[in-house]
């Protein structure tokens, strides 16, 4: 229970901040940059958060030290996050999963996906680097 408890409140913290951010990107950062460029510019601001985010659940939760537990963590929140994004995303543009995937650009979407598996293992590296 504490494993779900914890992923779930990593991905609300990751999610609540880079829906704010999705916002300022697409409101300001877009037009006056381009999308790749502005998805660029957002996912270092983002890491931050990941990071920051990992740590706050590794000790709210007191999360074993062990990487089975952290990893899965890490991968339940990343599931929650893309279940929420596909949710939205499709639901607020009216796209099917293939036109949004189709319509990603291909770097700026190659940085997401590391992304999310850097967001995956963060509570584990987290944890190793406080060592």
């Amino acid at each position: 229970m504490k494993v779900l408890s914890a992923g779930t409140a990593y991905f609300l913290w990751v999610f609540a901040a880079g829906f704010f951010l999705g916002v300022l990107r697409e409101l300001w950062l877009t037009p006056w940059l381009g999308t790749r460029v502005a998805e660029l510019v957002e996912m270092p601001l983002m890491l931050v958060v990941v990071v920051l985010a990992a740590r706050w659940t590794v000790r709210r939760f007191a999360l074993p030290t062990r990487m089975p537990p952290r990893v899965v963590v890490g991968f339940l929140a990343v599931g929650w996050l893309l279940l929420a994004e596909i949710t939205l995303v499709l639901g607020l543009r009216g796209l099917t999963l293939a036109e949004y995937l189709a319509g990603r650009d291909p770097v700026a979407g190659m940085a997401y996906a590391l992304s999310l598996l850097l967001m995956a293992a963060m509570p584990w590296l987290v944890g190793r680097a406080g060592r």
